[in-house]
């Protein structure tokens, strides 16, 4: 066999073969892109709030914010390392996060509870653009997505709610 012909069945050996099509394999990458780049928005935000909140809400938002982010940048790896299992390269950087995140970025310095209410609203993004993702996972048979996506949704769904509690 020449040199050539190895390199070709080393190729052909190491192509993706999870017992997941092509088609879906990028399409469900291509959702899970979505839920890593309105992750890291959110994981950037949550992280500024836990430095910069003020006010009598400080010691509390402080600690809420920072177990939020912490939580955040172990998911964020967990999404990324599942789109690269699926055979497809993860987004990583801050201008592809912008380019796909349905997530806005600050533009000013909110007060305490704006910081709050705007998270709130940011983790009910999130829950979408996930459950946009489930039929294709669904279709696919891909459990291990579903698993993760699920996860997701349960502890934005919790954050969620804990921050609106704040504003009730």
């Amino acid at each position: 066999m020449s040199e050539t012909e190895i390199e070709i069945n080393m190729r052909k050996d190491m192509e993706v073969n999870i017992g997941i099509s092509q088609d879906h394999r990028k399409k469900i990458a291509e959702g899970l892109a979505k839920v890593l780049a309105d992750s890291y928005m959110i994981y950037l935000k949550t992280h500024n709030y836990h430095w910069n909140v003020t006010g009598e809400l400080f010691h509390s938002l402080h600690e809420q914010f920072e177990l939020q982010y912490t939580e955040l940048a172990e998911a964020i790896d967990e999404i990324a390392e599942r789109i690269r299992a699926l055979g497809h390269r993860a987004p990583g950087s801050f201008r592809e996060y912008q380019q796909i995140t349905a997530i806005e970025e600050d533009a000013d310095q909110p007060e305490a509870l704006e910081m709050v209410r705007r998270l709130a609203l940011d983790n009910e993004t999130i829950l979408r653009t996930a459950r946009s993702v489930l039929p294709a996972c669904e279709e696919a048979g891909d459990e291990a997505t579903l698993d993760l996506l699920t996860g997701r949704l349960k502890v934005h769904s919790k954050t969620a709610w804990m921050l609106r509690s704040h504003l009730e």
